[in-house]
């Protein structure tokens, strides 16, 4: 018998499931369910059980970030807006057991000044910002490789 893969979830923040609609010229012309695809086929590939889920609800995604930190499971977290004032998501971040990877489609550092400070950033295990939605595909790349 196989060993079963190791989960994998891939939360996305506000506004991400307007994608391909919203602002492509920024975020590209790609749907979520193009991205949620691509997700679960890079898992598959690397041995990952890829959960795709995306809020628009700060307290439904804190929620998420508890049930991956009391079941050990690695988080590709894409926190959206977020990013840059959400204490409360940081503090959830912060209580992680697994690598826990921040990832945008676009480079913050890139654009509005108010969109250049993550307060997620200092408790992930690392940043992937500005290759689109291959962004996500080093992320995954990066969990399935990590020692944990």
């Amino acid at each position: 018998m196989s060993d079963p893969m190791k989960p994998v979830y891939v939360l996305n923040g506000p506004n991400l499931s307007r994608l391909g609609t919203r602002e492509p010229d920024v975020y590209g012309a790609q749907t979520f369910a193009d991205l949620a695809a691509l997700c679960r086929d890079t898992g598959r590939e690397l041995g990952l059980s890829v959960d795709v889920r995306q809020t628009d609800d700060e307290a439904e995604m804190l929620g998420w970030l508890h049930e991956a930190a009391d079941g050990r499971i690695p988080v590709v977290l894409n926190p959206a807006a977020f990013t840059h004032y959400s204490y409360a998501l940081r503090d959830a971040a912060a209580q992680r057991t697994a690598p826990l990877i921040e990832v945008h489609i676009s480079n913050p550092a890139a654009r509005e000044e108010f969109r250049h400070t993550s307060v997620v950033a200092s408790v992930a295990t690392g940043t992937i910002a500005g290759f689109g939605l291959r962004s996500y595909v080093l992320a995954l790349q990066a969990i399935a490789e990590s020692a944990e």
